[in-house]
């Protein structure tokens, strides 16, 4: 391990039940006149946005609304979006909704302004220079679920429709100038999604606690934001409206999203072809890859996840985690295997190659070839 890295941490967060209401404020202080909401379909026609938008109004800040982004958001949704925010003459985006909402929210307000292709953006190296920083316009940031936590991230993920393959595109200006996280904009959510974000939260702590690259404060951020999704998942998932609950949980998210800074791993590699080519759930996809990707790792691991056992409230150090992560799975009606969710064996060559280019590779704690990515896969399937 080297002493040497380059850190940066979020940004202005508004928290708390009911502040919403100061979503006015926030555009006013992010500089925004003309809004663009920007949501997923499954969120454009439900009351928690109605309500958003009613806030808008009557600020005289307008309602324009563009939804027509899909689970696993592509280049296609971005152009339709940069389309509508240039044709309503948009000075910002107000992101609203779970990952696929916030992320393609911010790559609107990211790309309305370039003239490049989007993927000449993506996260390799020094890539994200060649964007127009000051064309970049102005994001809030609305989660409406508690598991990305992308939006106190510099980077959102858009699927290529025609390779199947998830890319990370990166800028730090993507990050969010104002977030507000009301857990009451969460209390709607079934079951099965917010068993599926909340563990996409606990994997991202998982990862980022288990990267071998140095960040002693992403290191505490993730064991605390594992703590807080084992003591409140349960809860929110028994109670929905269990706003205690739920806060933590957005609280967790956020944490999960600053601390894999550090590094995410093989879960991620593996979970991000998946959803391309299958539109898996990302959420649920990771919990399904756990197990697996903790058994690869656990030589690597072990004495850190001994010592943060008992902080957890779990006995038998790595070994007592590792079966209670199946345990928590099981609880919140998470299917044991990949075959459940739809994929098959014949894909597995085609996963296993987008996983290896996959830049979550790079944290995990074994380094990841074709022989036991191809073995995680068997094993998850």
């Amino acid at each position: 391990m080297t002493l040497t890295a380059n850190w940066s941490y979020p940004t202005a967060i508004k928290f708390g039940a009911g502040r919403i209401a100061e979503l006015p404020a926030a555009c006013a202080q992010a500089g925004i006149k003309r809004p663009l909401l920007v949501t997923d379909k499954g969120l454009a026609g439900l009351p928690v946005t109605a309500q958003t938008l009613d806030i808008l109004d009557a600020a005289g800040l307008g309602r324009a609304m563009f939804s027509e982004v899909d689970p696993n958001p592509n280049e296609i949704n971005l152009a339709a979006g940069v389309a509508a925010y240039k044709a309503g003459k948009h000075d910002g985006v107000i992101a609203f909704g779970g990952g696929s909402g916030l992320d393609l929210g911010k790559m609107v307000a990211f790309m309305a302004g370039q003239i490049r292709p989007l993927w000449d953006f993506e996260d390799i190296g020094d890539w994200w220079t060649r964007a127009d920083a000051d064309a970049i316009a102005p994001i809030i940031a609305v989660p409406t679920t508690a598991g990305t936590g992308s939006e106190v991230g510099r980077a959102s993920v858009i699927t290529n429709s025609e390779t199947h393959a998830k890319k990370i595109i990166f800028h730090p200006k993507v990050l969010p100038t104002v977030v507000i996280c009301d857990p009451e904009l969460t209390v709607g959510m079934p079951k099965f999604i917010t068993a599926g974000t909340g563990l996409d939260a606990f994997a991202h702590c998982v990862e980022a606690f288990s990267s071998p690259h140095y960040h002693p404060m992403s290191q505490g951020i993730a064991l605390e934001g594992m703590r807080l999704m084992i003591e409140y998942l349960p809860r929110a998932y028994v109670d929905g409206n269990d706003i205690e609950a739920r806060a933590q949980m957005m609280s967790a998210a956020a944490m999960g999203a600053t601390a894999f800074q550090k590094g995410l791993g093989a879960i991620h590699a593996m979970s991000h072809p998946v959803g391309a080519y299958f539109n898996t759930h990302h959420g649920t996809t990771n919990a399904v890859c756990m197990p697996a990707v903790l058994d690869l790792n656990a030589d690597a691991i072990r004495d850190r996840f001994d010592r943060a056992a008992g902080y957890l409230g779990l006995k038998g150090g790595f070994d007592g985690f590792r079966a209670f992560v199946q345990e928590f799975n099981d609880s919140l009606g998470i299917p044991r295997k990949l075959s459940d969710l739809g994929v098959t064996a014949e894909a597995i060559p085609d996963l296993v190659r987008d996983a290896l280019t996959d830049p979550s590779c790079g944290g995990n704690p074994v380094p990841l070839t074709r022989n036991n990515l191809t073995a995680l896969f068997e094993a998850a399937l």
